[in-house]
């Protein structure tokens, strides 16, 4: 099981981040009145969509959430579904499944790369965890799910989901709405216009320097603009064939930043670092800061990266 990825965002790439302003305090709800079993039941497992996802990020801020990608033609994802339902339930709300059907929901397939089904990962405080691919016994199962729980407990991310079903009419509370600018940069993401999404948060930083949402939100966007139109294969070849050549590396680092793999991105980027002459490494420690904004400077894997950057710089 792999270490959460910081920034991971929805389109082009596994990044998840561009939905992260998104208030949700619940997973999806299916309508209608149900009885207080399949009540109890549907705040642990539910469906969710490609339209619906930015809620499943915020909630992975408060309890792990196990991604479940199937098919109804999928014979696997059968055999593995009852599983993970039985130990999501045993686990009385400390985790909870999300089930994507990859077939209505290709936007997501595509995001979390599902080449084949069953793929089961999670979301750590919005981060993708690698669980599983195939439908595995369910003592592996158990296993992965306790090792989530220890993953989780080590970010943070400790809470539990109530089981005592929906509040009384009346007694919901609603979520707090978006600035203004945050709501018109959300919406452009949705709309897949990143320039605008740019535009609207560089204005909140011009009202409020310090506004850290924005900041992150605004690396974020840049960094799905530049990877929307790359293809992954080609963009390795390119720089595996020219290791200097700052543009390839940087397409590759990015690339890699968006589909979870930090570490292998600042490696990529200090290895450059290092082997430029010092009159052309500026470009290089400018992308660095950028993504270490992005993942988040608590994050251990921009505080090894940062030191290793000060040790190359001093």
């Amino acid at each position: 099981m792999s270490t959460p990825a910081p920034g991971a965002v929805l389109r082009g790439a596994v990044d998840l981040s561009s939905l992260r302003n998104r208030p949700a305090d619940a997973p999806p709800a299916p309508s209608g009145s149900q009885p207080a079993g399949q009540a109890q039941a549907s705040r642990l497992i539910f469906d969710v969509t490609d339209a619906d996802f930015g809620q499943v990020l915020e909630l992975s801020k408060t309890v792990p959430v196990v991604v479940d990608l199937w098919a109804e033609w999928c014979g696997p994802c059968k055999q593995l579904s009852p599983v993970l339902e039985k130990l999501i339930t045993e686990l009385a709300g400390r985790v909870v499944l999300a089930k994507v059907d990859v077939d209505a929901n290709p936007q997501l397939a595509q995001s979390f790369r599902a080449q084949s089904i069953p793929l089961v990962v999670a979301l750590v405080a919005g981060q993708p965890v690698q669980l599983f691919t195939g439908a595995v016994p369910e003592g592996q199962v158990r296993e992965v799910l306790t090792q989530l729980l220890q993953l989780a407990a080590q970010h943070g991310v400790t809470g539990t989901i109530p089981l005592d079903g929906p509040p009384a009419e009346g007694e919901e509370e609603q979520p707090a709405a978006l600035p203004p600018l945050h709501q018109a940069a959300f919406d452009a993401i949705e709309a897949g216009d990143y320039a605008a999404a740019a535009t609207a948060y560089e204005q909140a930083l011009s009202e409020n320097p310090h506004d850290e949402d924005a900041r992150a939100g605004l690396g974020q966007v840049h960094l799905l603009a530049r990877v929307q139109h790359l293809d992954l294969t080609a963009a390795r070849a390119a720089a595996a064939s020219a290791p200097r050549d700052v543009q390839a590396q940087f397409d590759v680092a990015d690339l890699d930043l968006a589909g979870g793999h930090v570490d292998d991105a600042f490696a990529r980027l200090l290895d450059l670092f290092a082997e430029l002459p010092g009159d052309e490494r500026a470009p290089v420690r400018v992308r660095l800061l950028e993504l270490f904004g992005v993942v988040g400077d608590a994050d251990p894997r921009v505080i090894r990266a940062r030191s290793r950057l000060a040790s190359l710089l001093f």
